[in-house]
């Protein structure tokens, strides 16, 4: 098997398995395979292990992990977060394409739209809120521009109307969810902190295992199942439990965690490396996102009126990997609806870019990576420029 490529920029999309992570899964794979609800002795310490990993994990996010839902991933979390809910739900119109796939499946649903930036206005969402509104889901951070959300403002704004209801002694529940998958590793994933009724997280964006996430739901949130079986995962998602999965989920964000401030800091230097040098080589360049606000990891360009299409595959020739947006729109051939949302017209979607950083990026690859990207934006600018 080949390496990972020298200049991969797209972390957002996919992180590679990370070598400890690994090691902690395998023995789950071979000698300690055992169902744990088996009976017998083996499979009983493979259940109390699947749960003493559960634990860690739980505690990386502030919860206890019989608060826990493990899933196949966020995807899954976001729908069963989605399907406990009879009434009107408020999502953001820049949330990843889960959750507004999960929105069309309930009662009613209101788009919040966000500021040029990405960023949602907390009194906005506060003033979309109705009286049957069941749910308002934000995701922690925005996947294509990295865009951080002030969760907290957001939070307080639906405890306030769950008070109102409950002076007015209205009956119809107020939860809170947020996707937050794509801010581990980077930034503060605490429940308590956040004020989340519902988290999504989600292993493959932390160097886990993909296809595992979890939801975490507040004891007084009432989950309906989406898999049903055997009784699983507090009976709302049955299925045999997939332990190495779990083992390496717990192993990665408790490493994640351990190195969130340095790894943050260090990503911001180099995303601002890069910022740098396609804004001194490129001058027509624009940069999206909330500046002050964004994960360290992501930057959003673009370059009016060329083809990013084009410069994917042609610098993939060269060993660059970049995203022209999110890996989920990009495999359906459809328009960036965060750029849209944001107000870009087609001549800046069609040149945008996404680079996000990670583990695999170090200072040599952004310098001679950028360098590619730089002579590739060139190129297309006079490929453009003769054909006009």
């Amino acid at each position: 098997m080949n390496k990972a490529p020298l200049y991969y920029f797209d972390h957002a999309a996919a992180t590679p398995l990370d070598e400890r992570v690994l090691a902690a899964m395998q023995p789950y794979f071979t000698e300690l395979f055992f169902n744990p609800s088996s009976p017998y002795a083996p499979a009983v310490a493979v259940r109390r292990e699947y749960e003493a990993a559960k634990d860690t994990l739980a505690r990386t996010i502030g919860a206890r992990g019989s608060e826990l839902v493990i899933t196949a991933g966020a995807t899954e979390s976001i729908n069963l977060a989605f399907k406990s809910i009879g009434g009107h739900v408020v999502v953001g119109a820049t949330e990843h394409q889960a959750v507004l796939s999960a929105a069309k499946f309930c009662k009613s649903a209101s788009y919040v739209q966000p500021d040029n930036t990405g960023l949602f206005s907390a009194e906005l969402i506060a003033r979309t809120i109705r009286a049957d509104t069941e749910l308002v889901s934000i995701a922690l951070a925005n996947n294509e521009l990295g865009t951080v959300q002030p969760l907290a403002a957001i939070a307080a704004v639906v405890e306030r109307e769950r008070q109102r209801r409950r002076e007015h002694s209205e009956v119809t529940p107020l939860y809170f969810h947020s996707d937050a998958s794509q801010g581990l590793g980077q930034l503060d994933v605490h429940v308590a902190r956040l004020g989340v009724d519902m988290l999504t997280i989600n292993a493959a964006k932390v160097y886990g295992p993909k296809q595992v996430g979890l939801l975490w739901a507040a004891p007084h949130v009432q989950l309906s199942p989406v898999i049903v079986g055997g009784g699983q995962e507090r009976g709302v998602r049955s299925g045999t439990e997939n332990v190495a999965g779990v083992i390496g989920f717990s192993r990665a964000m408790v490493l994640a965690s351990e190195h969130r401030h340095g790894e943050a800091k260090r990503l911001s230097t180099l995303r601002n490396t890069a910022q740098s040098m396609l804004e001194a080589a490129l001058p027509d360049i624009e940069i999206y996102g909330n500046q002050k606000k964004r994960l360290s990891s992501h930057l959003s360009l673009s370059l009016p009126g060329v083809d990013a299409e084009r410069l994917v595959f042609k610098l993939e020739r060269q060993g660059v990997y970049v995203a022209t947006g999110s890996a989920c729109a990009a495999n359906k051939g459809t328009r960036s609806h965060v750029l849209e949302a944001i107000g870009l017209n087609d001549r800046q979607i069609n040149g945008s870019l996404r680079l996000s950083f990670g583990r695999l990026t170090d200072e040599k690859a952004v310098r001679e990576g950028i360098k590619f990207i730089i002579a590739a934006f060139k190129q297309e600018q006079d490929r453009v420029g003769k054909k006009a």
